[in-house]
C-alpha cells in the first residue's frame, strides 16, 4: 500500500542543570508534543482518509461523479463546492492537459456537450479555453469556465478526497499541481491502463492508486502489480469471491450506481438499488445520487 511515511520521534531524552535542579527535556517535549496531538483532531480529509485505508471498515465511502453536477455543470468549482457541501468523501474529477502544459477539468474527448465551444480541449490554451462557457446539465449556459486543476484542489485541499480519471497521455503536469497544491495524501489515479498506473509512481512513488478490473484474474493482478488501497470493479462481476478476494488484499471494493441504478435511486426505488449495490460488501460508491446514496447510508447506519 503506498502511504506517506512519517519519521519516528526521537527517544533520546538530554538532561540540562538549572542550579540545583534538572529537567528533561526529552519528557518535555514529548509532553508538549502529546498535548499538540490532543488539541489537534485534523482536517475533515485525515478522517476521510483513515476510512479509505481501513478496508474492513464498515463505513460505505460515496464518490460523487464529475462532482456534484444535478444542478451544476459537471467538473465545475461550483458543483465541486456543492458535492463539498453535501458531505462526499471523494469527488471524481477528469483530467486534460492544455497544449501551454496547464491541466485542466473536461470528461470527454471534446468539449462540445459540455461547453458552448468545440473540438478537443488539449488543441486549446488556458487563456483560449477561458472565453468559452460551461453548460448545465440540461444544456442551459452558465457564466462559468472550465476549470483548472489546480484551483479544484484547492479548493478541496483538506476537506475531501479526489479520484483523477486519467484522461490524458500528459501525466507529469498532473503529477507537478498535485505536489504544487501540497494534496498527495487526498487523491489518487484512476485507469484501466496499468503502463499508465505504473507511469505514475514513477512520477511520484507513494501515489495512492486506484486500478480497474474486469475480473477476479485481472483483480487479483491488480493486488499483486500495485497494492492498492482500492480497485474498480463493474457489476459484471460483483460477487463475493472478488470480494473476499480484494480485501483480503487489504484494498476497498469500488462500484458505480450509475446508469440503472441512479436511476432506480431517482425512481424512488433506493431500497432495492442499494440492496443489490451492497450485497456483496463494496464499500465506495460512485453516484451521480450523491445526496440520495449519502441519505440512505446514513438512515442504516452504513456512515458512522
Amino acid at each position: 500500500m503506498f502511504q506517506t511515511k512519517y519519521s519516528k520521534m526521537n527517544k533520546t531524552t538530554r538532561t540540562v542543570v538549572f542550579g540545583n535542579k534538572s529537567r528533561s527535556i526529552g519528557v518535555a517535549f514529548f509532553i508538549a508534543s502529546l498535548l499538540l496531538i490532543s488539541c489537534n483532531s485534523g482536517t475533515p480529509v485525515d478522517k476521510i482518509i483513515n476510512e479509505f485505508q481501513n478496508p474492513n471498515s464498515e463505513y460505505v465511502m460515496v464518490a460523487a461523479h464529475r462532482a456534484a453536477h444535478n444542478i451544476h455543470p459537471e467538473n465545475s468549482l461550483s458543483a465541486i463546492q456543492q458535492a463539498l457541501d453535501l458531505g462526499v468523501d471523494i469527488i471524481e474529477l477528469d483530467v486534460k492537459v492544455t497544449k501551454d502544459g496547464v491541466v485542466v477539468l473536461n470528461h470527454d474527448g471534446t468539449i462540445d456537450r459540455t461547453t458552448n465551444g468545440t473540438g478537443d480541449p488539449e488543441e486549446y490554451t488556458l487563456e483560449e479555453l477561458k472565453k468559452i462557457r460551461l453548460k448545465m446539465p440540461d444544456g442551459t449556459l452558465t457564466d462559468e469556465s472550465i476549470a483548472t486543476f489546480e484551483d479544484a484542489l484547492n479548493l478541496v485541499r483538506g476537506k475531501a478526497m479526489v479520484d483523477i480519471d486519467i484522461k490524458t497521455s500528459h501525466l507529469k503536469p498532473v503529477a507537478d499541481v498535485i505536489k504544487k497544491t501540497n494534496t498527495l495524501k487526498q487523491v489518487f489515479w484512476f485507469d484501466n491502463d496499468y503502463d499508465a498506473l505504473k507511469e505514475v509512481l514513477s512520477l511520484e512513488k507513494n501515489s495512492m492508486l486506484m486500478p480497474r478490473a474486469y475480473s477476479f484474474e485481472m483483480a487479483d493482478s491488480a493486488l499483486k502489480v500495485f497494492s492498492p488501497n482500492v480497485i474498480h470493479i463493474d457489476p459484471s462481476f460483483y460477487t463475493k469471491e472478488v470480494t473476499e478476494l480484494i480485501r483480503g488484499g487489504n484494498a476497498r471494493i469500488w462500484i458505480n450506481a450509475l446508469g440503472e441504478t441512479d436511476d432506480l435511486i431517482r425512481k424512488g426505488e433506493t431500497e432495492s438499488a442499494m440492496n443489490d449495490l451492497l450485497k456483496f460488501k463494496a464499500n465506495v460508491i460512485q453516484t451521480d445520487e450523491p445526496e440520495k446514496i449519502l441519505k440512505y447510508l446514513e438512515s442504516k447506519g452504513l456512515r458512522n
